[in-house]
């Protein structure tokens, strides 16, 4: 945080937290952890609540991302944890940052928890406890050509980090500035935005309406070449017209033949003692 103000950026946070049993509300431990930027005005820090939501992510955090990137330099977006529930973050963000605390497990329960596939970049926190530290990056490195990536042509770099005196922040930023010119190389940029945002409208439309919503409008298919058509159209626009095109689909009556069945049927039940 402190480095990207000091070169001048502005920097919104997205930091969803676990929620509260009680209140249901977020717990705020990621405000807390970055106080000292309380008082800067280039930084916006928003805490969400993940509540009972899979994915990582709270239910508002896509439409928060959306808005902060129009006034914010830089948007961060920390998610409540990242496995094979909690990927619905690499649909949202450009580069996806896997942090590893030291000691967090070995390459078999890497890939058991399915982190090797999403992040574009590994950072392994707090290298300054040495061999622990050195050990998880060794157990990542190994890993990485063992997952099953996009096929874009990207290999995530392992860069050793220690938040508290700094060091190997530099090898960060390069990873992620390297990252950021692989995707605008080739229009990779575009194309991961749309899938990402395609990917959120049909979630939307199958948590709203599940699959038989989807199919009275001509099922996940029809809907992906509906979007494939509209590369630019925003998300949230696209999820709200398709909405109404699967309400007005559900709300027709039946065919005429069903009603007919239905009418005899119900004519027939209502005479007392018909047979």
């Amino acid at each position: 945080m402190r480095r990207l103000r000091r070169t001048g950026r502005t920097v919104g946070v997205i930091a969803v937290d676990p929620s509260s049993q009680r209140s249901g509300g977020a717990l705020l431990g990621d405000r807390i952890r970055v106080r000292t930027s309380a008082r800067d005005d280039g930084v916006f820090f928003r805490s969400m609540a993940a509540r009972d939501r899979l994915g990582g992510l709270a239910e508002g955090a896509r439409a928060a991302a959306t808005i902060l990137e129009t006034v914010f330099d830089v948007v961060l977006v920390e998610t409540v944890g990242v496995g094979q529930s909690e990927g619905e973050v690499s649909n949202l963000v450009d580069t996806l940052v896997y942090v590893a605390q030291p000691g967090a497990g070995d390459l078999l329960q890497f890939m058991k928890a399915g982190i090797l596939e999403l992040p574009d970049v590994f950072a392994v926190n707090k290298s300054d406890m040495g061999p622990s530290a050195a050990r998880t990056a060794s157990e990542l490195e190994a890993g990485v050509g063992l997952g099953e990536r996009a096929g874009d042509g990207w290999s995530p770099p392992v860069v050793a980090i220690s938040a508290r005196d700094g060091a190997g922040l530099e090898g960060l930023d390069e990873a992620l500035a390297a990252h950021r010119a692989h995707l605008v190389e080739g229009g990779r940029l575009a194309a991961r935005r749309r899938a990402g945002r395609d990917a959120y409208v049909i979630e939307a439309l199958l948590l709203r309406y599940g699959s038989h919503g989807l199919e009275a409008i001509g099922g996940e298919g029809a809907v992906a070449q509906r979007l494939s058509a509209e590369p630019d159209a925003s998300g949230f626009g696209l999820a709200a017209a398709l909405a109404r095109e699967i309400e007005e689909a559900l709300a027709k009556p039946a065919s005429a033949s069903a009603g007919s069945a239905g009418s005899s049927a119900s004519s027939g039940s209502s005479r007392p003692g018909a047979a």
